[in-house]
């Protein structure tokens, strides 16, 4: 049996109206807690996973960060050599890198997003099992001391009817006196979109290779200065 569907039901749940219409409080609130435990377990759990993914997530990042910084390094020496052919060709293979890093530096911060919802979750979660064994030991309290209560009435009760007993037996001695001295006295009474996109990429690379070239001839003119 499951008290809740969702953890924000768990959060938002008022545990003293579920345990008003409990037809056994205590059996309820065991319930309760140790669903609410066994949701803190599986938070816990997908904390641990996110972690381990994060730091593989990471990993390849740095990998490919690495791979970007040389991809940047051929370019610069393809240019030295005047090879424009392969410095083209590596300036494409480092900006598919810059978007796969880029798209990883993104799934990092998503990771980070939700480490950070996970561990608010398990805060307000380990708050409310906190709150909700205060009420078990409270609803404990209250039994115990009904209990002791019903024990004293029925002692009680059981002290007032020998009582009566004895004061009806001695009533009944009474009357049978009476009756005695009676009986003595008397008898009883889309393509061409790409074809563009392809254009602007050309562009974008061409602008690239020029500022590297320019680059470059501007530390050799320095070089020279020197």
């Amino acid at each position: 049996m499951s008290v809740f569907s969702r953890f924000s039901d768990i959060i938002s749940a008022n545990i003293s109206a579920l345990l008003d219409k409990a037809e056994d409080p205590q059996k309820m609130i065991r319930l309760i807690i140790q669903e609410m435990e066994d949701t803190l377990v599986e938070v816990r759990t997908q904390m641990a996973k996110s972690l381990a993914d994060k730091r593989e997530l990471t990993r390849v990042k740095d990998q490919r960060t690495q791979q970007l910084e040389d991809w940047q390094n051929k370019v610069r020496l393809a240019l030295s050599k005047d090879r424009d052919d392969l410095a083209r060709a590596a300036i494409i293979e480092k900006n598919k890198l810059a978007k796969v890093v880029e798209a990883m530096a993104q799934d990092e911060q998503t990771i980070d997003d939700n480490l950070a919802k996970l561990s608010s979750e398990v805060d307000k979660l380990e708050q409310k099992i906190t709150e909700t064994r205060a009420k078990q030991q409270a609803l404990l309290i209250r039994e115990q001391a009904a209990t002791s209560r019903s024990k004293v009435q029925s002692h009680i009760n059981r002290v007032q009817v020998a009582k009566y007993e004895a004061q009806f037996e001695q009533l009944a001695r009474k009357i049978d006196h009476l009756e005695g001295q009676a009986d003595v006295a008397s008898k009883p009474s889309s393509e061409l979109e790409q074809a563009f996109n392809d254009l602007e990429a050309q562009d974008e690379i061409e602008q690239e290779l020029a500022a590297m070239k320019a680059q470059i001839e501007a530390q050799k003119a320095n070089s020279i200065k020197e």
